[in-house]
């Protein structure tokens, strides 16, 4: 299954919907992305233009590649149909390559620039870096690809989230370990905010049962060194193990682990990217469980799940297939639309206030819930296990 798919819009590129090749994306200055000094001026009247600083090279890249492919399908179908009150919506990327340090630099481009808002930033660690610079401009931090419960706690009314928190999660994830009858369960995650978010919701599930994580190993962000973290966890003899990490580190875990002598069950998060894991596993995929925070993509088993393939389908795009960071991004993209629609996109408060008042929005079988004082949208958490032929199965 190919994932690479079209590369997604630059600050320096044309509207949406024009593709920017990958090499342009290494050589853009940040320093030289800024956006028309027009758009200030014509904040009503011109187009809505939102900002997402994600991975689009390195090894987190079929996150930002997916979520943002998936996003844009939405938005072309909305500005096919006339817009949000006659205005486009544009969505303009700069690539951190997961880096907390450049996800800052690129989001003050972005607020220099005054987009409307921050859309659909990919990660933890590097959404902790942008979301106080969001704060302190009064601009929306809309629907970032993560379950950190640092970014949801205390409550921010500028941080706005439509995916259920890691902590959701995990607390599935422990049930039906034990459930199954996994007493030993370690923990592998990356050594930053991401990863000690997933090993607390862990740690916190399993407290509940008297129980706690029997080992624990750890990897650098954007590294697949696992060598050390297999040998902690592998000398306490686990029966299953969670894994909270990226695609490449954690099938590199799932290899060596294996090779080890591993004969149970693996976990793992939806950051993870479903199929970028599946497609780095190969074979090697078959019986390891993935957690869902969005409908099931492959099949129309609810009505948006059906919208999203449709829209795929008319794009008429070989590259693009569907996947679970694909129709994140798509229903991010529908939700932003239906609040702006509400608010008329008048202003960045009118626009919060419009989300505040979607109190169970039925987004075609996905029930979004929030209010002024909660801007967690959804706690829908499904497991599905990947298959040997690079599958996922419910």
């Amino acid at each position: 299954m190919n994932t690479h798919a079209a590369q997604p819009t630059s600050v320096l590129s044309q509207p949406c919907g024009q593709p920017l090749q990958r090499r342009r994306l290494l050589q853009a200055s940040a320093a030289a992305l800024v956006l028309p000094t027009a758009i200030t001026s014509r904040a009503q009247t011109g187009p809505i233009v939102l900002g997402q600083s994600a991975p689009f090279t390195g090894a987190a890249a079929q996150l930002g590649i997916q979520f943002n492919n998936g996003a844009q399908l939405a938005f072309d179908a909305i500005n096919a149909a006339g817009g949000i009150a006659g205005r486009n919506v544009e969505l303009r990327t700069l690539d951190d390559g997961y880096e907390p340090e450049k996800t800052a630099a690129n989001t003050k481009t972005f607020l220099n620039a005054n987009v409307f808002a921050l859309f659909g930033y990919i990660g933890t660690p590097t959404s902790l870096a942008a979301l106080p610079l969001a704060t302190e401009a009064k601009c929306p931090f809309f629907a970032p690809f993560t379950g950190a419960q640092a970014l949801r706690e205390p409550f921010n009314r500028y941080a706005i989230h439509v995916r259920a928190s890691y902590f959701d999660e995990t607390g599935v994830i422990v049930r039906q370990a034990l459930a199954l009858g996994s007493k030993r369960i370690a923990v592998f995650h990356q050594n930053d905010a991401y990863g000690k978010t997933g090993l607390e919701g862990v740690t916190r599930a399993l407290a509940a049962a008297n129980a706690k994580p029997i080992a624990t190993g750890t990897v650098e962000r954007n590294s697949v060194d696992v060598a050390a973290a297999v040998k902690a966890i592998m000398a306490e003899s686990p029966e299953a193990i969670v894994q909270i990490s990226a695609y490449r580190s954690c099938a590199a875990f799932v290899r060596e682990a294996r090779k080890a002598g591993f004969g149970g069950t693996f976990y793992n998060v939806s950051f993870v990217g479903t199929t970028a894991l599946a497609n780095e596993l190969g074979k090697d995929a078959v019986g390891v469980v993935v957690s869902q925070v969005m409908p099931f993509p492959y099949a129309p088993h609810k009505v948006i799940s059906g919208e999203y393939l449709a829209a795929l389908k008319a794009a008429n795009k070989p590259d693009l297939v569907p996947n679970y960071s694909g129709i994140e991004g798509y229903v991010a993209a529908r939700v932003f639309a239906e609040a702006a629609k509400r608010s008329r996109a008048a202003s960045r408060e009118s626009f919060i206030d419009a989300i505040e008042g979607m109190r169970n929005f039925d987004l075609g079988g996905l029930l979004l819930n929030f209010s002024t004082n909660k801007h967690v949208g959804s706690q829908f958490v499904e497991l599905t296990m990947l298959t040997a032929e690079g599958k996922v199965r419910r």
